[in-house]
């Protein structure tokens, strides 16, 4: 499945619901979906800087394509980290910095989310793209 196509099965699951309460719950339910994060890897290193909730992002590269490791102490943004993993998790760093996120727009997320929350999605995806750039 391509970027696209993944961007595109988000926002079709996303229509599912009728409202932003039932919308964030399935943000949360992402979240807890998400592959278990050790503890060893919660250091400075990995750590994102700009939000409020901690947040680590960890990644390695398996051939060419960018694997990435990922959790937060705060329940939406574990499901905003989940979001961004569907998209952007196991591609090659040509395939992440050719996509857009248009999701983040047609899902609404830029218009209902706090202002901090928004700011760590944001610093999250660049640290995404600063990886993929660095590849």
């Amino acid at each position: 499945m391509s970027t696209e196509q993944a961007q595109q099965e988000l926002i079709e699951e996303f229509e599912m619901f009728d409202n932003w309460m039932d919308r964030y719950q399935y943000i949360i339910d992402m979240g807890k979906a998400l592959p278990d994060f050790p503890d060893e890897w919660k250091t400075d290193e990995y750590k994102i800087q700009g939000c409020q909730s901690n947040v680590w992002v960890r990644h390695e590269q398996q051939g060419d394509q960018l694997i990435f490791s990922a959790t937060s102490d705060a329940a939406i943004v574990s499901g905003l980290i989940a979001v961004l993993l569907r998209i952007y998790n196991e591609r090659t760093a040509e395939e992440i910095t050719a996509t857009e996120p248009h999701f983040l727009g047609d899902l609404g997320l830029d218009k209902h989310l706090s202002p901090t929350r928004s700011n760590g999605l944001h610093a999250m995806l660049e640290r995404i793209y600063r990886v993929a750039k660095e590849a």
